[in-house]
């Protein structure tokens, strides 16, 4: 059964409460859920589930994103990766001491932007992860994909969207139900079906949170980029050092597909294209997900 808690971390003088997961006895493998206005852990649930009769499985909500309060931080990608690296040691240092050194030989599956940070820590802390599953990663936020690089508006959308009046008021006009289901048809679910009753009530619920403007304004604008350039997502996936391996499905978006692709051809970076799927390919096709990397995180 999965156990459900809560985490804590102080960042900035303030307790950000984030969603736990856990469940599975065996080696340690922590699932990140990607960054963006409609995800938190429970993306993950359906790879949890599979996973869990071989592995210690992990799942944890970023900071600024899941369905509880958040507080008004300007969300950075050091923020994040001071995160990640706490969360890490967190967890390894609390299963050590009743699971053994020998099992907390740290796994991650990261999926969307949650893989540039995962790329991050091994290349910042290395040790700190023995390989690293990427699925649907990307690098670089809506705004400035679909723009094709940064803009100066970006910066002043993001501030408009964390001012005190006007910024619940933007944010709502862009996470209306019609702009979820367009979002959503687009770049994240393959199947016209995909979005149910059940899961768009989820999705609401995370978009609704108290707080949650401030970190989506930050990912849409690209103020979570933790790089700027193809040639910087590339290079850190080699400083990483670590065995990776690239999971995507055949109908991801163009230019995202573009990124993945090229990450692909990198040397030692094993990787696997489903025959369907998008952005949250994790989500809808588990079990096409769970077939390709299971055999890569048992190693």
């Amino acid at each position: 059964m999965i156990a459900t808690r809560d985490f804590s971390w102080i960042w900035q003088g303030k307790e950000i409460v984030l969603g736990l997961d856990e469940v599975g006895e065996g080696p340690l493998v922590v699932l990140l859920p990607a960054l963006s206005s409609i995800s938190t852990r429970r993306e993950m649930r359906p790879l949890m589930e599979r996973l869990a009769p071989d592995f210690r499985v992990v799942a944890l909500d970023w900071p600024g994103f899941g369905t509880l309060p958040r507080p008004p931080i300007t969300w950075t990608p050091d923020a994040m990766s001071v995160f990640l690296q706490h969360a890490l040691q967190t967890i390894v240092t609390r299963l050590s001491k009743t699971d053994g050194a020998a099992r907390i030989a740290l796994r991650l599956v990261a999926a969307g932007h949650a893989a540039t940070y995962a790329l991050h820590q091994a290349a910042h802390h290395p040790g700190s992860v023995a390989r690293i599953a990427l699925i649907a990663p990307t690098w670089r936020g809506p705004l400035p994909t679909m723009a094709g690089g940064e803009r100066p508006l970006f910066a002043r959308i993001r501030r408009a969207v964390e001012a005190p009046i006007i910024g619940p008021l933007l944010y709502r006009l862009n996470v209306n139900p019609f702009v979820v289901r367009k979002m959503v048809a687009g770049h994240v679910y393959s199947e016209p079906n995909a979005l149910s009753a059940a899961r768009t009530a989820e999705k609401h619920e995370v978009v609704a949170a108290p707080g949650a403007r401030f970190a989506s304004a930050a990912f849409v604008t690209g103020g979570l980029d933790r790089v700027s350039s193809r040639d910087d997502f590339l290079a850190l996936a080699a400083r990483a050092a670590l065995p990776l391996m690239l999971v995507y499905g055949a109908e991801t978006p163009p230019r995202s597909r573009a990124e993945m692709e090229a990450l692909a051809a990198l040397p030692g970076v094993r990787s696997e294209r489903l025959p369907r799927g998008k952005l949250s390919v994790h989500e809808e096709f588990p079990d096409d997900v769970y077939a390709a990397i299971k055999p890569f995180l048992a190693q």
